[in-house]
């Protein structure tokens, strides 16, 4: 009987030090921590409010750009990680731009401006803005403002 308990004391002390182990094994991701998997990018939040020059400069160092957009379900994960990380939708720098020539936009990691979210009535150059906010308007979608506003932004880089 003895021997029962102890070889069962044995093996509830193996089984409970295997799952403490399991859970010190981390998933593992292609993006670096802090940053936001989706397809063959990685994406991350930066709360602290820069010019849109800036901002991009700040990607770039990180090995990106700001994050252009290239579909609806592309937006909602963007949208999902700022909400995860502010509890709200704040207006936040992405990699539109039109500053080269109006109304012809571009995405600063030079990938096609093939997704349009602009909200109603929307770009319309109002006190020539050039670069492209998310989270405008009752809807969230795309608004153009001054590249010179201070706000948060999103930075991307490729897998």
């Amino acid at each position: 009987m003895m021997l029962t308990v102890s070889l069962l004391v044995c093996a509830m002390m193996a089984l409970t030090g295997a799952a403490v182990d399991s859970h010190i094994i981390k998933r593992s991701t292609p993006c670096p921590g802090g940053w936001t998997p989706y397809k063959d990018r990685c994406f991350t939040y930066v709360s602290t409010p820069m010019t849109w020059a800036h901002a991009e400069r700040t990607c770039q160092n990180q090995g990106g750009n700001l994050a252009s957009v290239h579909s609806f379900e592309e937006h909602h994960v963007i949208q999902a990680m700022i909400l995860l990380r502010t509890h709200s939708y704040p207006f936040t720098w992405l990699g539109g731009y039109d500053a080269a020539q109006e109304d012809i936009w571009f995405w600063s990691d030079g990938s096609p401006f093939n997704f349009e979210y602009w909200d109603v009535g929307q770009p319309d150059d109002h006190a020539r803005a050039h670069c492209l906010v998310m989270n405008y308007g009752e809807a969230k979608k795309f608004d153009d403002q001054s590249c010179f506003a201070r706000r948060p932004f999103v930075c991307a880089k490729k897998l």
